[in-house]
């Protein structure tokens, strides 16, 4: 199966130009400008439009079982409202409960996630340590193509890592030439604050950035990345929301560490004011973690990822509907934590990153997409438009506008936080492996087109730092 994408202004993560390209068999085959169509090849007029490479949300929880609940979104409609949007890729995370095996938890992931519209693959979470954990984390990366471990600092008595497990698992990362990741939140902090608060009468959503504010934060991202100094590893801190971990992460990266920082759509638009709105339902429809923050926070991130200091936007796409959240109606520690964004993500990136100035066409491709890729092990086969990479490809009109609300999307999710918002920045076609899965507002997702992304291990950015140890 061909097809011809004529026309367009090819951008990716260094420059742009005309060109048409051709995909063969899912691949990119050829890219030039006046290329002929195949006998039987479809063709798609790229006319005024962009094309780019699909995004990569490097940080998505599709059906994930939390808090009592299981998220709405599962790994069908999850990825079929990224396609939508221009995601055509995703890594989502195995989550095992503390002293399950780390290879059973994968295996049912995995089976989860066979009905995935594009292709995935995971982190996983490191939730307890033994040997057999130190086992399983090798079989993950060298036979299963599992490049990243996921280390949560928050949430105590459940998931929540201890400094003894951090270092265990951070030298196993070493030795596989895995990337470690972080949630930076000091759990101890958050679960004491909790206590706290509903002792004190304050059960509500507004309780809940009250319970986790940016100190806990920079506390746990700043531990982590000296842990991560003294052992001598790389390190990924996800959905940095805090000034106070920003700040840690460009000190660090000052001094000649290798930290690498996502940041959330969400976080760079939304402010700590929803959870005050008096309506449990919008103000519960918020609540994720970290919280969204006080609006000077938002400066300083999109300060951070101008300066290269953060590296790859993400949503934590994890849809709880109205009734799961209304668990936590009369405390706000119930409420299950989590937001949806895969949709709109790379809309929002468009016009307030590259329509305010802030970001040229090419950053956006990079924070969307490359970074993401290169990062962790994908790159070239996603993140870039070259001869033999998938064609994961999106048409992009940068001028078309769109209104995101819960009404239009396609997350199966009853709220949406950017309700209202008019964009402009639009998705019109996306391309997954060279199904064209999106075309000008028609859905044609396929269930389990998508497939399971081996990724490699010992990138560049592990070499340099095993330099460094060396």
């Amino acid at each position: 199966m061909s097809t011809l994408i004529r026309g367009g202004t090819v951008v990716d993560a260094e420059t742009s130009c005309r060109a048409d390209l051709l995909v063969v068999d899912g691949r990119i085959a050829a890219i030039a400008e006046g290329l002929e169509a195949p006998s039987g090849a479809a063709v798609v007029d790229a006319g005024d439009r962009l094309v780019i490479p699909g995004g990569i949300d490097p940080h998505t929880h599709m059906q994930l079982p939390f808090m009592g609940t299981v998220a709405s979104d599962d790994f069908y409609t999850g990825t079929a409202a990224g396609l939508a949007g221009g995601t055509t890729s995703i890594v989502d995370f195995v989550i095992p409960n503390p002293q399950q095996s780390l290879m059973e938890a994968y295996t049912t992931w995995r089976g989860w996630a066979e009905k995935a519209a594009a292709d995935y693959g995971f982190h996983v979470a490191i939730t307890w340590w033994d040997e057999s954990v130190h086992a399983d984390m090798g079989t993950l990366a060298r036979e299963h193509g599992v490049a990243s471990f996921k280390h949560f600092m928050a949430y105590k008595n459940a998931i929540m890592c201890d400094d003894e497990a951090l270092v265990s698992s951070f030298t196993r990362c070493i030795e596989l030439g895995a990337l470690p990741t972080v949630h930076a939140e000091n759990g101890e902090l958050v679960f004491r604050l909790q206590k706290q608060l509903v002792a004190q009468g304050i059960t509500g959503p507004e309780g809940h950035p009250l319970s986790r504010p940016p100190a806990v934060e920079g506390e746990a991202a700043n531990r982590a990345i000296r842990i991560a100094e003294v052992l001598g590893t790389p390190l990924y801190v996800v959905h940095v929301s805090a000034e106070q971990a920003l700040e840690a992460i460009a000190r660090a990266r000052g001094e000649g560490q290798r930290v690498f920082g996502e940041v959330l759509a969400g976080h760079l638009l939304v402010d700590d004011s929803v959870y005050r709105n008096l309506d449990f339902t919008f103000a519960a429809g918020h609540v994720m973690s970290p919280p969204f923050r006080p609006r000077h926070h938002q400066d300083a991130l999109w300060a951070g990822l101008q300066a290269g200091h953060l590296h790859t936007t993400a949503t934590d796409h994890c849809c709880f509907c109205a009734p799961q959240k209304a668990a936590g109606r009369d405390n706000f520690t119930l409420i299950p934590n989590g937001c949806a964004g895969i949709e709109d993500r790379m809309s929002l990136l468009w016009h307030y990153g590259v329509g305010s100035g802030r970001l040229t066409p090419s950053e956006f491709v990079r924070v969307t997409s490359t970074n993401a890729a290169q990062i962790f092990g994908m790159y070239p086969r996603k993140g870039a438009i070259r001869i033999g990479a998938d064609a994961d490809l999106v048409l992009w009109d940068p001028v078309a506008t769109r209104t995101i609300s819960a009404s239009t999307h396609h997350q199966n999710v009853d709220f949406n936080i950017f309700e209202g918002r008019t964009v402009s920045g639009v998705a019109t076609h996306s391309f997954t492996r060279g199904l064209l899965a999106w075309a000008d507002g028609d859905l044609r997702a396929v269930r389990g087109h998508g497939q399971y992304l081996k990724r490699a291990t010992g990138g560049a950015y592990i070499e340099a730092s095993a330099k460094r140890r060396g």
